[in-house]
């Protein structure tokens, strides 16, 4: 019970949830078909007759709708019982209860006759925009009709999380590619017009905004980027570098961004290369001056994407071949020396600023012929630096205009003095930044220079936890609070939950008093220590039931978990960066985060300290991963060998076989593979998995023992080991592993002709990445239905997947084509037999989303497809 007026009921694995309403008895059969579709796709059914019921009929579905997450309507003949006291009954009231933004799905079954208020109920819910209403006739088509359309949901949703939700590096999420402006821009108008003349040109391939911090550079890339979307039509992408700190995580950075995962399959920059290729395309690098030595991948970038263009924000000149240089200009301030009118401010783009920002901090504030004067005298000691003027506006709260100039007037001079090896305007923006400091008590401050170990975006929890034992970790939330009001820390929401962040000038002063004043290091481990407890917490469940929430989550959190990884290394706590980076081999895995893994082994190794033997083992194998698939070498195979000896020494039984299987791995990659060998060492690490109870890396270990069998001519070995990699990852309800074993056994089984059940399992594999988010697992989903449509002869849906399949393989820079392209041999078979029609699916497909590709990709959807292109 939660205390708030009804029992909270969860499912136990928590699961995306279907509540299930229908009359009971009439339709005990359609329900029971409605389940099997829905477990079929992995999902939770919310179902009325599937729990005890210790609460009244209506408290408990209220309940079970405030826990569910897609609405099925099943109607037939019966409108159902209205209970006493009620005008409606439990049918009615589940769908009137149902959330407005909740997806619902109606099936309505064919009869002679209906109940009259039943018949009511249909036609309101025909008239509703947001359900989906079909008909069916029996329960068989019925599951069939469930399961394609939870599917179609669930790809259409992973669309749209594609569009429209925030996609930076601090999130790491495939989401809107450009972050939405939280305030209006004012005073840029210009500088936007004469961007696009650069971007629409052409003729520039690097457009690069140069100016101080706090000058407003992210800002103006991020309307310039939003303002020129219609210049390339094949994207915008917008990658946040303020958390990157090591030039050897730019690529890995960029290519999450553009949906590259790092598996080690390929070299990143081929793999980005290929995933730009030959598109017009906008790709926005913010703060790129951390790294600005870095500069010279930027013209290899485009040098292989020819049509690709960069804008890029720095406080320094990169200074390579095709640079535009781009130099951001302050807002104007009324002239000095001039008497200031009212219409003189309203005038000036600063002063708009000011009053802006102002009234958001004291509602009802308003430039006037009062305060003009005050305001412009503001705004010209700031130099017209945005962010300055932004500080000092948020003072109005308690401070008259003419207070704030009179103070600016006393202090910014002899702050200014202290940092005279800057250049002038950036010494009026940290002048300014002291000067809104001063203004905090003592613990706000603490709290401020505290807050800068933490990466882009950090979480109320977060703070609390490294606040234990600080001056200000008694009144953590009030003390944020005043931060915020300071206009020094920001609030925001990111993944449904709220989150706060300094901008990247602030971050960067705030670590320098904090390094001044000696807490650091203690800051750092503060900070290390509370996310590896975190990873700790959250590991378990990348394997099983909830691993697709726990990757959301760790996905949120990437910019922290590198910064811990970094200060653990910084610190020397070497065993215990060793322990971090093993303990997120799942998670570095399936979203593909091995090259950034890889950096911190290496900077480990690059130390010189005494480690562990599992430390070392570690740190050796990491940067191996990517050698395996690109380079495979006897170094490789005696590297990984020293690995599994020294997971031996320390006892790590269980990392040495997971060691062990990715050498046999390398061996297979050898064009004179001993099989015997490779035999050998993957049946030693499975039995030693299975015996250590290691069901998920047993599973993976399974399937390159079935690559094994394709490749020695013995097929009943390979389905044998196939099938026992999908029967662990099943019992887990592991989807990761599900779809790389299922992938791998629906690929022979098609090749053995048994066509039927390859396409079940194409279709399960296909909505289990895309609940993952598992770009590369939905791809060869898709390439397997198209073999499946091919080898039934329909031409144009054979087509339409072939070229959704390419084109996300070409913008996600997918390798191993050859591996797993079962589809192109039937596919061109079909094409000889009918040209016209192969070419017409062709077309449309290259014009076609993940969502539109499952809809054609699902079994009974060729009944509504015309032999042509469609019109839709």
């Amino acid at each position: 019970m939660t205390g708030v007026g009804h029992p909270v009921i969860r499912t136990p694995d928590q699961r995306i949830r279907v509540f299930v309403s229908s009359t009971l008895r009439e339709l005990a059969e359609e329900r029971e078909a409605v389940r099997s579709a829905i477990e079929r796709l992995r999902l939770a059914p919310v179902m009325f007759e599937l729990g005890a019921r210790p609460h009244p009929p209506r408290d408990l579905y209220r309940s079970y709708l405030a826990q569910s997450d897609v609405f099925i309507g099943i109607y037939g003949q019966s409108y159902g019982w209205v209970a006493p006291d009620e005008n409606v009954s439990g049918l009615e009231d589940e769908y009137n209860l149902a959330p407005a933004g909740m997806p619902k799905l109606i099936y309505v079954k064919d009869a002679d006759t209906r109940d009259p208020r039943l018949t009511e109920l249909i036609a309101r819910i025909q008239a509703d925009d947001t359900a989906a209403y079909l008909h069916f006739t029996g329960s068989a088509d019925l599951e069939d009709q469930v399961a394609g359309d939870l599917a179609m949901l669930l790809a259409e949703r992973f669309d749209q999380s594609r569009r429209t939700e925030l996609a930076t590096a601090a999130e790491i999420s495939l989401a809107a590619r450009v972050p939405e402006p939280y305030t209006e821009t004012i005073g840029r108008e210009g500088e936007l017009a004469e961007i696009r003349a650069l971007l629409a040109g052409g003729l520039h391939r690097v457009v690069s905004l140069i100016g101080p911090g706090g000058i407003g550079k992210s800002r103006l890339a991020i309307e310039a980027a939003h303002a020129n979307t219609d210049l390339f039509p094949d994207g915008v992408y917008f990658v946040p570098l303020e958390g990157v700190l090591e030039a050897g995580l730019l690529l890995p950075t960029i290519a999450y961004i553009l949906g590259v995962r790092d598996t080690g399959a390929a070299a990143l920059e081929e793999r980005i290369a290929q995933a730009i290729g030959d598109r017009h395309a906008l790709i926005v690098l913010d703060n790129f001056e951390q790294i600005i030595d870095e500069a010279p991948v930027l013209v290899r970038l485009y040098t292989l994407a020819p049509r690709a263009c960069f804008l890029v924000t720095s406080r320094t000149l990169l200074r390579i071949r095709g640079e535009r240089v781009f130099e951001v200009a302050t807002l104007d301030t009324p002239a000095a020396g001039v008497p200031v009118t009212l219409g003189h401010a309203q005038a000036s783009a600063a002063c708009r600023l000011f009053t802006e920002r102002a009234a958001a901090a004291l509602p009802g504030f308003e430039l006037s012929s009062d305060n003009a004067a005050d305001v412009a005298e503001i705004c010209r000691q700031l130099d017209g630096l945005p962010l300055a003027i932004e500080l000092a506006a948020a003072k109005i709260r308690l401070l008259s205009p003419h207070d704030v100039a009179e103070r600016l007037g006393r202090t910014l001079p002899l702050l200014s003095t202290s940092v005279r090896d800057l250049p002038e305007r950036h010494r009026t923006m940290r002048a300014t930044i002291d000067w809104s400091v001063g203004l905090l008590t003592a613990e706000q401050r603490a709290m401020l220079e505290d807050l800068g170990v933490f990466a882009a975006r950090f979480t109320l929890e977060a703070v609390e936890a490294v606040g234990a034992g600080r001056s200000w970790g008694e009144q953590a939330i009030e003390t944020l609070a005043a931060l915020i009001d300071a206009s020094l820390v920001q609030r925001m929401d990111a993944g449904g939950r709220t989150v706060f962040s300094l901008l990247a000038i602030v971050r960067e002063y705030a670590l320098e008093r904090l390094e001044a004043h000696g807490g650091a290091a203690d800051m750092r481990m503060a900070h290390a220590d509370y996310y590896l407890g975190l990873v700790r917490r959250i590991a378990p469940r990348l394997r099983g039931s909830e691993q697709v929430e726990a990757v959301a989550e760790l996905g949120l959190e990437v910019p922290n978990l590198r910064a811990a990884a970094r200060h653990l290394v910084q610190e020397d706590r070497l065993d215990d960066a060793g322990d971090f980076a093993w303990t997120l081999l799942a998670y570095w895995w399936i979203s593909g985060y091995f090259a950034d893994v890889s950096l911190w082994m290496g900077e480990l190794l690059d130390k010189g300290l005494p480690v562990s033997p599992r430390t070392r083992a570690v740190a050796t194998f990491f940067p191996l991963w990517a050698g395996m698939w690109q380079r495979p070498s006897d170094q490789v195979v005696d590297g990984l060998g020293d690995a599994v000896r020294w997971f031996s020494e320390s006892g790590d039984e269980l990392a040495a076989a997971m060691a062990l299987a990715a050498r046999a791995s390398t061996r297979m990659q050898f064009p004179d593979m001993d099989p015997t060998v490779v035999r050998s060492e993957l049946g030693t690490a499975i039995a030693t998995l299975h015996r250590l109870g290691d069901r998920w890396a047993e599973s993976l270990a399974e399937v390159p023992l079935g690559q094994l069998g394709i490749l020695v001519g013995d097929i009943p070995e390979a389905l044998r080991h196939f099938d026992r990699a999908v029967e662990i990852a099943d019992a887990a309800d592991d989807a990761f592993n599900r779809v790389v074993a299922g992938n791998n056994r629906a690929r022979l089984r098609f090749l053995l002709g048994e066509h039927d059940a390859a396409e079940a399992e194409f279709l399960l594999t296909l909505t289990l990445s895309i609940r993952l988010h598992f770009v590369d697992g939905a791809t060869y989903g898709l390439e397997g239905m198209c073999a499946i449509a091919a080898v039934h002869g329909e031409a144009w849906r054979a087509g339409a997947l072939s070229a959704v399949a390419a084109t996300i393989r070409e913008t996600t820079g997918i390798y191993d084509i050859a591996g797993f392209a079962v589809h192109l041999e039937p596919l061109e078979a079909l094409r000889a037999a009918d040209p016209e029609n192969v070419a017409a699916g062709e077309q449309a497909g290259r014009g076609m989303g993940l969502a539109d590709a499952i809809a054609i990709a699902l079994p009974d959807a060729d009944a509504d497809l015309p032999e042509r292109v469609p019109t839709w």
